[in-house]
C-alpha cells in the first residue's frame, strides 16, 4: 500500500527522509560497541531481527541492525548514549502489536526490547496509583491488582505493553467512561536522546508546575525519548458489571442510538458497534450465534441499582431507533466470552480472507458526526466492492474499517489506496482525526498536514530541539 515517507518542511512543503542522514559505517561501529558492552543481552541473528519489526498489518518489515534486551533503566541509558555518539537510530520495542509500522527500522539501528523490564514497582492503594516498568502488559497488571480491589481500565484489545500504550496514546473499549492513556498517566520517567534520565512529574494528581512534559511524551511514539517507568491511575472494581447486546435494522439506527445514549448522559463503560460483516466474522471465528444484524455491545459499571437503571434507560432509547433482541446479564463467564470475541475481531477478519493482507484504520469524529461518517464510509465500501468489516468504540466517535486486500491484485490495491485517502479526509473534514488511537507511525504521516496545518511545523521544531541528531525512532510521525 502507500507508504510515502514524508515530512513537513518549515515552509509547509513536503520532503522525503534521506538515508544519507544515517551513516551505515557509523551504525556498524555502534552495533559493534553495543555488542561488546552487552554480550548475551545483544543479538543480531536474523530470526531475532525479524521478530523486532512490523508484522501486524500491511507495512513492509524493515529490520534493525541489532537488538538489546534491556533489563534496567541503566541499560537503556547506556544504549542511548552510545547511539547518540554514533548517530545511530533507536527503536523502542514492546510486544509489537502496533498497526502503523512504529517498530520498523527504515534506516536500520538498534531495537531496544523492553520486555524484560516488566516489574510492577509500587502499588499505592490509598492513592489509587501504580508505578510500573514499560514491559508490563495490561493483563499482567490487572492480574497483579486482583486482590487489591483495583484495576487499570485502558483496554486496547491486544495484550499490549504499558510502555507501548503510553507511546501511542492508546485507548480501547473502556475509553468512553475512563478516557485514554493521556487521561490515566500521572508521570513518566524517560531517557532523553542525550542519555539524561528525567521525571516528567510527581505523584500528585494535578500540578501547575511548568510545561506538561508528561503529555508531550505520551503519544510521541518513541520519537522524543525512551520511557522507562510509568505512574498510572487506578480505579475501584465496580460492585456490579452488566453486559448487554442489542441489534438494529441498520448501522445508522445503531449509531443514532449511540449518539442519543451519550447525549442523554448515560454513563456506559463500553459501547461497541459491529456491522453485519463483522458479526458474521465473529460468529464464524469465535463460534458464537449472534444475530446477523448491526449490533451494539454494551457494558455498565456501578452499583446493582445503577447498572439496572442504566440498562433500562438504554433499552428505552434503543427502541426509538428500532433496537431489538436486547439482552442484559451480569454473568461473568458469558460477559468475558462476548468481550473476548470482540477483542478477537482482528483474527476473525483475517480468517475471512487468508490470502489477503490486513489494513487497519482508526478514524475518530465528534459524536454528532458519527452517524454521517460511518454511513458515508459504508457506502464508499459498497460502491468500490471492498471487503472491510466495521467495528468501533463508538461511544467516543472512534471506528475501524478492517480492510483485507490482496496485494497481488493491483486494481484492488489502487482502489484501497483511494478509499484510505477518502476515509482519512472524510474524518478530517468533519473536524475529526485520521487516527483515534493507533497513532501516526509510518502510515498516517501524509494526513498530518491536512489535519493540523501549521501546528506540524511546531511539532518539527520540538523534535529538532529535543532530538537534534534524529536518532529517536526516525521516520515516524515526522
Amino acid at each position: 500500500i502507500d507508504l510515502r515517507k514524508r515530512v513537513v518542511n518549515m515552509d509547509g512543503g513536503i520532503s522525503t527522509w534521506s538515508e544519507s542522514d544515517y551513516s551505515k559505517e557509523n551504525i556498524q561501529l555502534c552495533v559493534k560497541k553495543i555488542k561488546d558492552e552487552f554480550g548475551q543481552q545483544f543479538s543480531s541473528s536474523k530470526s531475532i531481527l525479524e521478530q523486532h519489526t512490523h508484522t501486524m498489518t500491511i507495512h513492509e518489515p524493515e529490520l534493525p541492525d541489532g537488538v538489546v534486551f534491556a533489563e534496567t533503566k541503566e541499560d537503556v541509558q547506556k544504549v542511548v548514549k552510545i547511539c547518540n555518539e554514533y548517530k545511530c537510530p533507536i527503536i523502542p520495542f514492546g510486544v509489537g502489536s502496533s498497526f502503523e509500522g512504529h517498530v520498523n527500522a527504515p534506516y536500520g539501528g538498534i531495537s531496544i526490547d523492553m520486555n524484560n523490564m516488566n516489574k510492577i514497582l509500587n502499588v499505592y492503594q490509598e492513592d489509587l496509583l501504580v508505578v510500573v516498568q514499560p514491559g508490563v502488559t495490561r493483563e499482567q497488571l490487572n492480574t497483579h491488582l486482583r486482590d487489591t480491589g483495583l484495576f487499570f481500565p485502558i483496554d486496547p484489545g491486544a495484550n499490549a505493553s504499558i510502555g507501548g500504550m503510553a507511546s501511542t496514546r492508546a485507548s480501547g473499549t473502556n475509553a468512553v467512561r475512563y478516557g485514554t492513556m493521556k487521561d490515566n498517566i500521572i508521570s513518566l520517567e524517560v531517557v532523553m536522546p542525550d542519555g539524561e534520565i528525567i521525571k516528567t512529574a510527581s505523584r500528585a494528581r494535578k500540578s501547575s508546575a511548568g510545561y506538561d512534559l508528561t503529555r508531550l511524551i505520551v503519544g510521541s511514539e518513541g520519537t522524543l525519548g525512551v520511557i522507562t517507568e510509568i505512574t498510572l491511575k487506578l480505579y475501584g472494581i465496580p460492585e456490579e458489571i452488566g453486559a448487554g447486546r442489542c441489534t438494529f435494522p441498520t448501522v445508522k439506527d445503531a449509531t443514532d442510538a449511540v449518539i442519543m445514549t451519550i447525549q442523554a448522559g448515560i454513563p456506559v463503560a463500553r459501547i461497541e458497534l459491529l456491522d453485519i460483516a463483522q458479526v458474521k466474522a465473529v460468529n464464524n471465528y469465535s463460534k458464537l450465534n449472534l444475530p446477523e444484524s448491526p449490533l451494539l455491545l454494551l457494558e455498565f459499571h456501578g452499583s446493582k441499582s445503577s447498572v439496572q437503571e442504566q440498562s433500562e434507560l438504554f433499552n428505552e432509547i434503543s427502541k426509538d431507533f428500532g433496537g431489538d433482541n436486547f439482552e442484559w446479564n451480569s454473568n461473568v463467564e458469558e460477559r468475558n466470552r462476548l468481550w473476548k470475541a470482540r477483542h478477537d475481531v482482528y483474527y476473525a477478519v483475517k480468517a475471512c480472507r487468508p490470502e489477503a493482507d490486513y489494513i487497519a484504520t482508526d478514524v475518530c469524529v465528534p459524536i454528532s458526526r458519527l452517524s454521517d461518517c460511518i454511513s458515508e464510509t459504508i457506502k464508499d465500501l459498497e460502491e468500490n466492492d471492498l471487503f472491510g468489516p466495521l467495528v468501533g468504540h463508538v461511544g467516543d466517535g472512534n471506528f475501524h474499517v478492517q480492510l483485507m486486500i490482496d496485494p497481488n491484485k493491483q486494481k484492488e490495491v489502487d482502489v484501497a489506496n483511494g478509499f484510505l485517502e477518502r476515509l482519512a479526509h472524510r474524518a478530517i473534514t468533519m473536524d475529526g482525526t485520521c487516527t483515534g488511537e493507533h497513532g501516526v507511525g509510518q502510515g498516517k504521516k501524509q494526513y498530518l498536514v491536512d489535519e493540523l496545518g501549521p501546528a506540524v511545523n511546531f511539532m518539527k521544531l520540538i523534535k529538532e530541539e529535543i532530538d537534534p541528531k534524529g536518532i529517536m525512532n526516525p521516520g515516524k510521525i515526522l
